[in-house]
């Protein structure tokens, strides 16, 4: 049983396709943990603009999968779009990071991948 991450919109947007599901977490793997560490690279460069498109990407999977970070995840990402120079987001990284790596171990678990 997932203690990282949910599946309940995944399966309902599946329609319940097992093979569909295993497809969807197969591309979480892809492209979440990517994007996360352009976030990881990025926060300290204050490469705002890459912090913004990489958090703005992983917006849909992270609620798809229901991490329960979205917001975290949109403090990082409003940081890189408003060029928030004078606030301090390394909590808030570390907070999303944990949890992409969390979901990620688990996934691969659950899904033999």
């Amino acid at each position: 049983m997932s203690q990282y991450y949910k599946l309940d919109r995944v399966r309902e947007l599946a329609d319940n396709d097992e093979d569909f599901v295993s497809a969807i977490a197969a591309a979480f793997l892809e492209e979440v943990p990517v994007d996360a560490e352009r976030l990881k690279v990025g926060v300290p460069k204050k490469d705002y603009k890459d912090v913004y498109q990489a958090a703005h990407k992983m917006k849909p999977t992270i609620d798809l999968f229901e991490l329960g970070v979205l917001e975290t995840l949109i403090e990082v990402q409003d940081w890189g779009k408003f060029e928030q120079t004078e606030k301090d987001i390394t909590a808030e990284l570390q907070t999303v990071l944990t949890a992409v790596e969390n979901a990620t171990n688990e996934i691969k678990a659950d899904f033999g991948l």
